[in-house]
């Protein structure tokens, strides 16, 4: 782990990274809270299991690895077991994994507006019990403001840090991350999807998810698979496919998969503070990626 930079919240640490021995084939699926994890981990079991029939749950299938409120000796253990091609969560940027040798290594962007009104939505559903089970402080998924501008723009104008003592969610840090997949999206390692083409074309992204991890599939057989990951099918099977529900972490899994929808940000936000916000992502992102990041259209 000599030279990454490590990253740490109440939920994570991405120095857990340094007990994991890839395997030609792994895939790191490395995503912006809120940005279409669950969705790219559903696609990636259609695509390994030739299924929408999953043998458990996908939060065990596909674990969070450097989350600290799981037994991490035994998360290990499960990946050392499994025998299909793993997948692994983390929400850790590039430059805090380990980048090895026949992993890939993929990246979900979202106009961040919308990740950060779906953020705020999963924090109130997380279940008290599950807080202090977990280990952590309630206080912690308290609104800091109940202010929901005043919220947006303690968002918005934080500055990036790698160590926070909530859960590190705010928009600077959210740009830094797809940033770090951005600058190597010419690596044949790495792939870079948009919320906004999965939402557009869902059996066209899986198609493209199939030619990065070198999966053949059957037109007929993509369209079928496509199918069992829209929003309300994934909906449907809440208990099944939200993540935590091993440990019971929302008051209802159905609502993690709240709407699936963009744009609310235009509720809150009016002409002159678009214009605010636009400065800020200027500050962040060079113009190529701020515009991809809000529209998608041309992933990597």
């Amino acid at each position: 782990m000599a030279g990454l930079r490590r990253y740490r919240t109440v939920v994570s640490d991405s120095a857990l990274w340094a007990g994991v021995a890839f395997r030609d084939g792994d895939i790191v699926i490395s995503t912006p809270a809120k940005c279409g994890t669950t969705w790219m981990q559903m696609l990636c079991a259609l695509l390994i299991f030739d299924t929408a029939d999953l043998p458990r749950p996908l939060t065990e299938i596909s674990p969070w690895l450097d989350a600290v409120t799981y037994d991490t000796a035994a998360v290990l253990a499960e990946l050392e077991g499994q025998q299909h091609r793993r997948f692994i969560k983390t929400h850790t940027p590039l430059d805090g994994l380990p980048f090895e040798p026949g992993v890939t290594y993929i990246c979900v962007g979202r106009d961040p507006r919308d990740a950060m009104l779906s953020f705020e939505n999963a924090v109130a559903n997380i279940h008290p019990d599950a807080m202090t089970s977990g280990g952590l402080d309630p206080q912690v998924s308290q609104p800091i403001s109940e202010d929901p501008l005043e919220r947006f723009w303690m968002w918005a104008d934080a500055e990036f840090t790698p160590e926070s003592p909530s859960f590190g969610v705010t928009l600077a840090n959210l740009v830094h991350h797809v940033r770090t997949f951005w600058e190597r999206r010419d690596d044949p390692q790495v792939a870079l999807f948009h919320y906004a083409d999965l939402k557009a074309d869902l059996p066209g992204q899986l198609r493209r998810l199939g030619d990065v991890l070198s999966i053949e599939i059957s037109q007929q057989r993509l369209e079928q698979l496509a199918a069992a990951a829209t929003f309300e099918r994934m909906r449907n099977r809440a208990d099944e496919l939200a993540p935590g529900v091993d440990a019971n972490l929302w008051r209802s899994n159905r609502n993690f998969f709240r709407s699936g929808t963009s744009g609310k940000w235009r509720d809150l936000l009016d002409d002159a503070a678009v214009d605010r916000y636009t400065r800020r992502v200027g500050e962040l992102a060079p113009p190529d990626l701020a515009e991809w990041l809000h529209t998608g259209l041309g992933s990597k």
